[in-house]
């Protein structure tokens, strides 16, 4: 799914949080990555295996 180069990180790997937004609806609090994954506003996200990263406490990082 992606095209950039180099690649963005696998959509099944944790790492892929860093892939580059292909779709935004910040008023919706989500964001479409180019590798798959739903990224959400509160850092948690879907990967593209269905499996859930769960958000990151406030002020923990």
């Amino acid at each position: 799914m992606c095209d950039h180069q180099p690649p963005c990180p696998p959509g099944t790997d944790p790492s892929g949080l860093r892939a580059q937004i292909v779709a935004g609806h910040p008023e919706q609090g989500w964001y479409l990555l180019c590798n798959g994954v739903v990224l959400f506003d509160d850092g948690g996200a879907l990967l593209a295996d269905s499996r859930i990263v769960p958000p990151t406490p406030a002020g923990v990082g």
